[in-house]
């Protein structure tokens, strides 16, 4: 609990945060119907749309992790974390103030803009935080409490608009996203990266430099910019050891399912069950309450007894499950009882989080974290390109064959790619300082 302590003003700043983010989803989909296709519950160039805008924000978030991730290895994780929060909070003002044709157009170009920055920033730099003071014999427990918190936000956000308004929804979650911005600044320490929280032991051979961060008081002078990681020392991070490398495969097609997921369910509850925000709101809430009874009770007593990878392997197997069910959803009740398989479905993504963090140093988790997210970045572009046109195509008429929910089969698939690939991690001792110093990452 001491050591919990020290991460608590971060729980509660990404508790607001997600809070904030969360109470828009189930909403945003019949805004932009209203907006595109008033009177109709299928769209087709809203599905379009939202997958155009995941592609861009993919290719932006591709830049940015990594170049946030090593930022705040260089400049601290909490003076980087303003910047995601604070944009954060511009798309959401807009749709405060309104919401007609217009203004979701001007909602849409801030969005994609801001969100290259934002999406999965937050997510990234606090798992590095968390990391950065917590011991690594703790930290899949940790993360797993970091991911039960946000799940928390999840259900109080998707509970709070059931009993909004759309109008209000938008106004209370801005206003959110500013308090979430200014608790953080007020409360929020900086996290200054301590080797004692690390088990890793070196040698007296060893040479004590951090990964990518060879010949750094060399590079004391070379542009900001130039801290972005170079392909060859991504390469050189994703070769530092083979669990590295396997979890980074695992993370490419997680993300490349769960993008898939969410870019097509709510326009295929839409169409095949005339859903809308309430029921899209009770579906997200069965989901998150699942997740952080899950996260925050269950995966501290079972990473400890089982092990992250065979966790992880549990958690991608119930999410193919889950998506499996959903695709094939015979009656308006099915969706409901598939949003429990998330039970245990949500273990994947703190798991294999915390195998990476063991991977590298102290001094490099903004770097790994950020690489990993990179890399999912890839799926996000990749994603919307395959799974909007297939969502648009099987819930139109011109579908070859009745499965309308058959782009969700094959984000399901993805996942069972994962899977496979999971079950190929072995346990390891984390590497040691020498054995990926050969990467030459630029630094202020």
């Amino acid at each position: 609990m001491v050591e919990l302590s020290g991460v608590s003003h971060l729980f509660m700043t990404f508790f607001l945060y997600n809070f904030s983010t969360f109470m828009v989803i189930p909403v945003i989909t019949d805004v932009t119907m209203s907006a595109l296709c008033p009177g109709e519950d299928e769209c087709s160039l809203a599905v379009y749309l939202t997958g155009f805008q995941q592609a861009i924000m993919g290719l932006g978030t591709l830049v940015a992790m990594p170049l946030m991730g090593n930022f705040s290895d260089s400049y601290g994780r909490k003076a980087i974390l303003m910047v995601p929060m604070t944009l954060n909070i511009i798309p959401l003002a807009v749709l405060a103030y309104n919401r007609t044709k217009y203004y979701f157009y001007a909602y849409y170009v801030l969005k994609t803009l801001t969100a290259m920055v934002c999406e999965g920033s937050v997510q990234c730099l606090a798992l590095a935080y968390v990391a950065d003071n917590i011991p690594e014999n703790r930290r899949a427990s940790v993360f797993g409490i970091l991911s039960g918190i946000g799940s928390c936000a999840f259900v109080c956000g998707n509970l709070s608009t059931r009993f909004l308004s759309t109008a209000s929804t938008f106004q209370v979650s801005a206003l959110l996203a500013v308090v979430s911005t200014v608790y953080m600044r007020v409360f929020l320490p900086e996290s200054i990266s301590n080797d004692s929280v690390s088990t890793r032991r070196c040698t007296a051979g060893e040479a004590s430099v951090a990964l990518l961060d060879e010949n750094r008081d060399s590079r004391k002078n070379v542009g900001i910019f130039k801290s972005m990681p170079s392909y060859h020392d991504t390469v050189s991070l994703l070769r530092s050891s083979s669990t590295f490398s396997q979890a980074a495969v695992v993370a490419f097609f997680l993300n490349l399912g769960d993008v898939g997921l969410y870019a097509s369910l709510l326009y295929y509850l839409k169409a095949c069950f005339h859903f809308n925000k309430d029921q899209f709101a009770d579906l997200m809430v069965i989901c998150g309450i699942t997740g952080t009874i899950s996260q925050m009770l269950l995966m501290p007593v079972l990473a400890p007894a089982i092990g992250e990878e065979r966790l992880l392997s549990i958690g991608l197997l119930f999410g193919c499950a889950h998506m499996l069910l959903y695709s094939i959803a015979w009656a308006s009740w099915v969706p409901y009882a598939s949003a429990m398989l998330s039970l245990l479905a949500v273990f994947a993504q703190p798991c294999l989080r915390s195998i990476v963090s063991k991977q590298v140093g102290p001094n490099e988790q903004g770097k790994a974290q950020g690489c990993i997210s990179g890399l999912c970045s890839v799926a996000n572009v990749v994603s919307p390109l395959v799974f909007s046109p297939l969502t648009a195509f099987f819930l139109s008429a011109d579908a070859p064959f009745h499965f309308p929910g058959f782009s969700i089969a094959c984000a399901g698939s993805a996942l069972m790619i994962a899977l496979v690939q999971s079950l190929m991690i072995r346990a390891a001792p984390p590497i040691s300082g020498s054995k990926a110093s050969n990467c030459s990452c630029l630094e202020p």
